[in-house]
């Protein structure tokens, strides 16, 4: 139990350390992804443990920037807890992210969280942060760690005001039912499953899913699992059914919030869509589209 502690210190010094030659330009009014893991310690007990939140920037004072967090949730081992009123704020233009708030258990029951992360590095798509804190529960108190991921955003630019220039078009890659294996026409170390695996739109926006694949694909919403044998469980939300080789689907995300899509008999096809008020369609990355 020491050494490993010793480790998760040593883990949070170094985090610290390389921040200081770092920087992230965030600003206000932007969408965001948080992705992350590491590990829950108390006295007695390690637990892994994952942070995974969609968050929206706000109003600005200097370098300083308010922020919510929209929609998400956070694990200790196999519990899961949903984000029910969490705050925080981008200090220094980025450099350091503080939140404080709740979650709640998938018993009802209220906890909350306070964290502080610093800036370890960054790539023009995203940034990762170390961040510390503590999960307090109706039980326990966890001292928290996590390597995590901020995902930044870049907008589409519309070259014309049609119905159809507003439709995002997103292809399921061909070779994705294979998963990079034999037979798929996906370079391996660079596997993406969709032309887009994560976008941001306003509610009332349509995008269309594109089957180049050489099988059928079904693409569906739900909550994804702490599971590697059943990735995902749906909610109901969204449902294309069955997508011919060569056809396509069209989804309408009108309310808010936060999707995670995939298929059903592929679940390592999955693509986020955070459904944002107030900003302009936007795609993350850099992946590859293969034509409209």
């Amino acid at each position: 139990m020491k050494a490993t502690l010793t480790l998760l210190v040593l883990l949070a010094v170094s985090s610290g350390y390389f921040a200081n030659e770092s920087f992230a330009e965030i600003s206000k009014n932007q969408a965001f992804l948080l992705e992350g893991s590491g590990f829950a310690v108390t006295e007695e007990i390690i637990k892994t443990s994952e942070i995974d939140l969609g968050m929206s920037s706000q109003d600005q004072r200097g370098s300083t920037i308010n922020f919510l967090a929209e929609e998400g949730f956070i694990t200790l081992d196999d519990e899961e807890f949903i984000i029910s009123n969490l705050e925080g704020k981008f200090l220094r233009e980025g450099k350091y992210i503080r939140m404080n708030g709740e979650i709640e258990s998938s018993s009802g029951f209220d906890s909350s969280i306070s964290f502080f992360g610093r800036l370890v590095d960054e790539s023009k798509d995203a940034s990762v942060y170390g961040f510390t804190g503590r999960i307090t529960t109706l039980d326990e108190t966890y001292k928290i760690i996590y390597t995590a991921k901020l995902s930044t955003l870049s907008k589409i630019t519309s070259t014309t005001t049609t119905e159809e220039s507003n439709t995002l078009k997103v292809h399921i890659q061909k070779g994705s039912s294979s998963q990079g294996g034999a037979g798929s026409y996906i370079e391996s170390g660079s596997i993406k499953y969709f032309s887009q695996d994560r976008i941001s739109v306003q509610p009332g926006t349509t995008i269309t899913i594109i089957n180049d694949d050489t099988v059928t694909h079904n693409i569906i919403s739900g909550k994804e699992n702490n599971d590697r044998y059943i990735t995902f469980t749906p909610d109901g939300k969204i449902s294309t059914g069955e997508i011919a080789v060569g056809g396509s689907a069209k989804i309408t995300f009108d309310k808010a919030g936060f999707y995670r899509l995939y298929d059903p008999d592929y679940q390592w096809m999955k693509i986020v869509a955070y459904v944002f008020p107030t900003n302009d369609n936007i795609i993350l990355g850099k992946s590859q589209n293969l034509g409209n």
